[in-house]
């Protein structure tokens, strides 16, 4: 079993940005490949980034260049810093453990950590 805990969301204004924090209950250098995924009320959950344990990133076309993901494996803590925040960024955001190319590792979800874009 693995629990996540995301944090770090908020109310900001477009063009705003937002660091989000996701704490997890073991190592995340085991899990392997990690990501962050995020929903919209009415819409499936869809894929952000991801990040494997060489630090090779990928990410969702309409976050490239804005968002950086990363991970620290000693704190088992990934990362999501994301800037030039814009109104269809919001959402809730949720981290997993990744199976390639993007589809969640584990069943079970935290949270999740809301982000509201908005003036």
């Amino acid at each position: 079993q693995v629990e996540f805990v995301e944090s770090g969301g908020g109310l900001v204004e477009p063009g705003g940005s937002l660091r989000l924090s996701c704490v997890v209950s073991r190592s995340i250098f085991s899990i392997g490949i990690m990501g962050w995924y995020r929903q919209v009320p009415g819409s499936q959950r869809e894929w952000v980034a991801t990040v494997s344990t060489g630090h090779l990133k990928d990410y969702v076309e309409s976050v490239k260049g804005r968002f950086i993901i990363t991970r620290d494996n000693s704190k088992n803590t990934v990362y999501l810093q994301m800037t030039n925040l814009k109104p269809e960024d919001t959402g809730v955001y949720y981290c997993n453990g990744v199976e390639r190319p993007t589809t969640p590792k584990f069943d079970s979800w935290g949270q999740g950590t809301q982000v509201t874009v908005s003036s």
